[in-house]
């Protein structure tokens, strides 16, 4: 022996079931490994000398039986610490190298730093890679370097960490006769360094640098025999055990490990450009419709809010009929007419209200020196300049004498000024409303359009020169009113119903024949049928994130099929399930984030080409842009956690056996 015992397995078995077949790989193998040992396992194929190997190396589980490492039993120690020995104390050499491809010689050598407890160390690497010979190769891929020089990227790789012991699995297997005898001579350098060599082989030349030689046969050690003439074994170098790590220690080593899945995830995304991409598509229409359908849905509150604060949240229209719902009439009953003695008994007998005028509406063709307009004609009573804020640009407003005298003075909108006018000034000129003469004293002020109408294609006329000289009526199709400041709205409401019931003198059980409409409930709910308009929509473009978070779905599922023997390589260097899990997760997000900050740009950049060319009000909000970007991140993490948690979950030799 070597040293004092280092590895120490009893009675091991292995079992394998391949359906309904029973192999049995190990038969009680029973062997000790001391510090400073060169070992070499000999067989025929299949005589379970790898399989001993691989549960040496904690690649793979033991059926039954002892493993004990420093005198510690190992059988009772989860995943994570398995993966913390592998890391720390062995070190592994592949038949086929197991080089990430796309990586560097520098990169592949730094793999086990990414789980270790000390992380990065660029001047380790360095100095390993010219240790093998390879100091002017770090920046070549796996597919630059030959065979030989492939393996001496895997051996320096296995010594990063400063293992006690080094598994090699018919290291020469792939090489030539003179690659095969520079890899030997490397491994029987190190052992002389102290370093534990276990070396798997069935070619006796390899197996002669040994000193401890081990034959197996149909899962058993047949016998063992000593090597003299590989030379007397090296001096024992005393390595201190390696403590735990503190709490605070280990919280900056998983700080450490989750900005390298960063890493890691944009290195494999990069990689597969096209079918990231692709794969993102989903997240990024989703997105986009979300985020523009929220923008023109907070547009479309906005504006209303807009419109009605012009008119004033205290404003009250009193109209002939009953209420109508939805189109349905509340309540039958005989509908009254309402004159202008209603409004002006109102504003007298209510002390709430404080403004009222009658107003008509209807349609007329005016005409201005060769040129016609179709527009409204809105007949109102001078306090409707402060009911809707109207008070004129240029000119003045309608007076009280021109309601005596019923005079033909008119108020043109920005609309009517634009489309009549051609930039003059209209102040003083005539016009003809339905052949009827009127001179205009006024420009209204710009009120802007919504939808369904333009607010500044308006005329406004006197009330009484409507009704008699326009309109042919002695009664008025509303009266607006403006509550008292301070005043409460809906008691001014009732008032109002109650004050006409009684001036139309109905019986108690009479259905009302005249409804009054708050222009603050009238505003609720025009805001919370946008509202629902907007949140249907956003549902619907929701669905284009579910639709995507499949496809991401899909794409991690694959990547994992495909990076299978990437994942075992990983595992054999260190990487805990958590480190895979977060990874794959890490990616999964990362291409929904990024397809939900594209989508972001797409859907606000599609809700400003209809703010423009359309005239929609379209707002974006903060909350909709955090919604919306969180939304398409959680997506990706939900997606994600079925492909990375199969990833995890994969047995490390498993793995490494995958083609």
């Amino acid at each position: 022996m070597a040293g004092k015992k280092f590895i120490e397995i009893k009675d091991i078995t292995k079992v394998y079931h391949l359906g309904n077949e029973r192999v049995d790989a190990l038969r009680g193998v029973s062997l000790s490994i001391a510090q400073s040992d060169f070992v070499a396992i000999m067989g025929a194929s299949g005589s379970g000398k790898s399989t001993l190997m691989h549960i040496l190396g904690l690649l793979d589980v033991p059926s039954s039986g002892s493993y004990q490492l420093h005198g510690r039993e190992l059988s009772d120690c989860d995943e994570d610490e398995l993966a913390r020995i592998r890391n720390e104390e062995y070190g592994f050499v592949f038949q086929q190298f197991n080089l990430l491809s796309r990586t560097t010689a520098r990169e592949n050598t730094a793999l086990p730093l990414l789980y270790s407890r000390d992380g990065a160390n660029p001047e380790r690497v360095k100095e390993l890679l010219e240790r093998v010979g390879l100091g002017n190769r770090l920046e070549h891929n796996p597919n630059e370097l030959s065979g030989g020089q492939q393996q001496r990227v895997a051996i320096a790789r296995a010594l990063t960490t400063r293992p006690r012991v080094i598994f090699a699995d018919e290291p020469t297997g792939n090489l030539d006769t003179a690659s095969s005898h520079e890899i030997m001579n490397l491994l029987k350098d190190l052992n002389k360094q102290g370093i534990t060599i276990i070396l798997v082989t069935h070619e006796r030349d390899i197996a002669e640098y040994a000193r401890r030689i081990v034959h197996m046969r149909d899962g058993s050690i047949l016998r063992e025999e000593t090597n003299e003439a590989a030379g007397p074994a090296p001096s024992l170098i005393e390595r201190p055990e390696i403590p735990p790590l503190s709490k605070r220690a280990a919280w900056r080593h998983d700080l450490r490990a989750f900005g390298n899945y960063f890493h890691l995830a944009g290195r494999a995304l990069w990689a597969h450009k096209m079918r990231a991409f692709l794969s993102m598509l989903g997240i990024l229409i989703g997105v986009a419709s979300v985020i523009a359908m929220l923008g023109i849905g907070a547009g479309a509150k906005d504006a209303i809010r807009t419109q009605f604060s012009s008119l004033g949240s205290n404003l009250l229209i009193l109209r002939p009929g009953a209420r109508q719902t939805g189109g349905v009439r509340m309540q039958s009953g005989q509908t009254s007419r309402l004159t202008v003695e209603d409004g002006h008994a109102i504003s007298d007998n209510i002390p709430a209200i404080e403004y009222v005028s009658g107003t008509i509406s209807t349609r007329g063709q005016v005409v201005f020196q060769g040129q016609n307009w179709n527009t409204q004609i809105d007949g109102v009573e001078p306090d409707n300049e402060i009911i809707r804020d109207l008070k004129p640009t240029a000119g003045r407003f309608i007076t009280g004498d021109d309601m005596q005298s019923r005079t033909r003075v008119a108020l043109v909108g920005r609309t009517v000024v634009r489309e009549l006018f051609k930039g003059q000034n209209p102040i003083g000129e005539q016009i003809r409303i339905n052949r009827v003469i009127f001179q205009v004293v006024g420009v209204l002020p710009e009120k802007g359009s919504t939808t369904w109408r333009d607010r500044d294609d308006v005329i406004v006329i006197p009330l009484t020169t409507a009704m008699y000289r326009l309109a042919g009526m002695n009664y008025v199709n509303a009266i607006e009113m403006q509550v008292r400041e301070g005043e409460d709205v809906n008691k001014a409401q009732d008032a109002v119903m109650a004050y006409m019931r009684q001036r139309q003198h109905l019986p108690p059980n009479a259905p009302d024949n005249v409804f009054v409409q708050n222009m603050a409930e009238m505003l609720a709910a025009l805001t919370e049928t946008s509202r629902t308009m907007s949140v249907l929509l956003s549902g619907i473009a929701a669905i284009s994130l579910v639709v995507g978070g499949i496809g991401i779905m899909n794409i991690m599922l694959v990547s994992v099929t495909e990076r299978v023997r990437e994942i075992g390589v990983r595992k054999a260097v260190g990487a805990r399930r958590r480190d895979i899990l977060g990874q794959f997760l890490v990616e999964a997000v990362a291409v929904s984030i990024t397809g939900g900050l594209l989508g972001l740009a797409l859907g606000a950049g599609a809700a400003l080409a209809l703010s423009v060319f359309a005239q929609w009000s379209v707002i974006i909000t903060p909350q909709a842009v955090v919604m919306a970007v969180g939304f398409s991140a959680l997506t990706g993490l939900v997606f994600g956690i079925w492909p990375a948690r199969k990833a995890a979950m994969l047995n490390p030799i498993d793995a490494l056996r995958h083609e």
